[in-house]
């Protein structure tokens, strides 16, 4: 009983630790993910600063400041701002309720491990401080970590639900993710799989009236959108030179490839298990000329350029040391055969991954959507024996510190040296 409270105390010890290393990031402006501070700079600061002073102004013309998140997030710091909170001081309370995130993650963990040392859950949930996006979008206010925490709140009353069956946890499980939608709208195609999930487990009224719901708090945006014509979705990304931008991309194969890899990246540490491997190697067997097929006609179609920006770690670093694509190809044809076997699995990973893929619209595909989107849908949705396996030894933790600590380690060499 005592060792069991002593590892308590060391594993609160450490999580502010790794509190202690955000702040320190705070005062010395980390930037790892690069661009967030440019974000912070070029988009979200003057749009706050605007809506503090001319809110209908800034509203009626948010689609000059070339901003693909939503203004709700804006608007809520904006009122810090009019009462005069300096606009470090408001950084340093959205840092702290990015931190949220990472409580909400623990406390789905429970949900759905409830027969899991809960010191391994949380230490599994407080490895979210060494994730490159969440410090950069902790430190530099950003929409992205906001609605990934809405979307949180959604998957926790989803396995309540699992757990409870509970018709009130359905309602709430729309309500969050409307939420987290009006907050950065990427994550409004996660709908769709609640719906596959939820169609045989709920009666049809409750269906319905779920949905015209839905419709109906989607109304104000619609009109923000189209009738107001007030449509930030469709800013400028950059395009294939330095005189030409774009917007929307709707090439399938740019974000099959790319996204897929970005997937495996971040599964890496979960995928070192002798049976996983063993079952993956029969599947290839069976299975590897259809995807190859399917790789073959999406390298056909693929057309993303470094010109874009983004690509994810796999892209860059195959264009970095080679000029070219091939070892990004490789490693995405693996990920797709990754992707196939959880498709093969059960059906509702199927849907799930394919949500993520299609999730983003625009033509930049950055690392920083997935991360960590994909560790939280990898442990709290996806259907497979693995993520259970992965948390039943303690020590495959220091796999996943070593990972991230890894991943800080190459985004820091990278912004000194390129």
């Amino acid at each position: 009983m005592q060792s069991k409270i002593n590892i308590k105390k060391n594993n609160i010890y450490f999580c502010f630790f790794l509190y202690a290393t955000l702040i320190i990031g705070f005062v010395f402006d980390e930037n790892l993910n690069l661009g967030s501070k440019q974000d912070w700079y070029g988009t979200n600061f003057p749009a706050i600063k605007d809506f503090s002073e001319n809110f209908y102004k800034t509203f009626l013309n948010y689609d000059n400041y070339n901003h693909r998140h939503s203004p709700v997030y804006l608007i809520f710091l904006s009122f810090f701002s009019r009462i005069s909170i300096d606009y470090d001081t408001i950084r340093f309370i959205h840092l702290n309720i990015s931190l949220l995130l990472i409580f909400l993650f623990f406390e789905c963990l429970k949900i759905k491990f409830k027969n899991i040392d809960k010191n391994i859950l949380f230490l599994l949930s407080i490895s979210i401080f060494l994730s490159p996006t969440f410090r950069s979008l902790s430190i530099w206010p950003d929409s992205r970590i906001i609605g990934l925490i809405f979307f949180t709140l959604s998957i926790y009353e989803f396995l309540k639900f699992d757990q409870k069956k509970s018709i009130k946890c359905f309602y709430k499980t729309f309500i969050y993710i409307i939420l987290s939608s009006y907050i950065s709208p990427n994550f409004s195609v996660f709908t769709v799989f609640y719906y596959f999930y939820f169609f045989k487990k709920i009666s049809i009224k409750n269906i319905y009236l779920s949905f015209l719901m839905c419709l109906v708090c989607s109304l104000p945006a619609l009109y923000y959108l189209f009738i107001l014509d007030v449509n930030f979705l469709i800013a400028t990304t950059p395009g294939a030179s330095l005189s030409e931008t774009a917007s929307l991309d709707f090439n399938i194969s740019n974000k099959i490839l790319i996204v897929s890899s970005i997937i495996l990246f971040h599964l890496i540490p979960f995928l070192i298990n002798k049976k996983f491997l063993s079952e993956f190697l029969k599947f290839l067997k069976k299975n590897l000329i259809l995807v190859f097929i399917f790789f073959l006609i999406n390298i056909y179609f693929f057309d993303y350029l470094t010109a874009f920006t983004g690509g994810g770690i796999f892209f860059q670093i195959s264009n970095l040391i080679l000029n070219n694509n091939i070892i990004f190809y490789f490693l995405s044809f693996l990920s797709l055969l990754l992707l196939a076997y959880f498709f093969r699995y059960n059906f509702y990973n199927s849907v799930l991954y394919t949500l993520l893929i299609l999730s983003n619209v625009q033509n930049t595909i950055y690392h920083k959507y997935y991360d960590p989107l994909v560790m939280i849908l990898f442990f709290l949705i996806t259907v497979h024996y693995l993520p259970k396996k992965f948390i039943s030894n303690k020590k495959n933790l220091v796999i996943l510190y070593l990972f991230y600590l890894m991943f800080v380690s190459a985004r820091i060499y990278k912004n000194l040296v390129f």
